[in-house]
């Protein structure tokens, strides 16, 4: 399975780009699945529904299960944050996971930047970070630049880079 994460300062459109870059690869075909990092205080369960109660009475895990989509809540409780690579074994292969956030981790990742945000390149200090999509020209970098506002361009680079274009194999 091959894998690229999107990041960037809280803010920037990472999600936004995520939503479209993602019809552009499975047009080309792709299995693609994501994996975002939320804040800590985010929860997918509510107080007064029966998966809540059950998390709150002590389960390690919740399975709830429709006939359209499950999900697996797993109470981490006084576990660490678990490491990517053990969620990333978790999940069902597919030709390519998309990681929305978890700047500080080990994987190949294109930054999202605005200028307008006042806050520094990501890219100056991450040597993981393969390419740069900015709203505006930046400066010259020593990786390559894409233009934020051309998902199609972006999807092309992520084929390329993780080897899923015709010249690298798959798409």
């Amino acid at each position: 399975m091959k894998v690229i994460g999107i990041v960037g300062w809280s803010g920037s459109g990472k999600t936004s780009l995520v939503v479209q870059v993602l019809p552009i690869l499975k047009e080309r075909g792709l299995r693609v699945s994501t994996m975002k990092h939320a804040h800590h205080r985010f929860d997918v369960d509510k107080p007064g529904k029966d998966s809540f109660q059950h998390r709150e009475a002590g389960a390690s895990e919740v399975l709830v299960v429709t006939s359209s989509r499950w999900v697996l809540m797993h109470e981490s409780r006084e576990e660490p944050e678990p490491s990517i690579e053990s969620l990333i074994e978790r999940m069902t292969p597919v030709d390519l996971l998309l990681i929305e956030g978890f700047k500080t981790h080990h994987h190949p990742k294109i930054e999202i930047y605005r200028q307008t945000e006042g806050k520094p390149l990501l890219c100056t200090v991450d040597l993981e970070i393969v390419a740069v999509a900015s709203d505006r020209p930046l400066p010259p970098l020593t990786i390559p630049q894409l233009d934020l506002n051309d998902p199609r361009a972006i999807a092309e680079f992520i084929l390329v880079h993780t080897g899923l274009s015709p010249l690298g194999g798959r798409a």
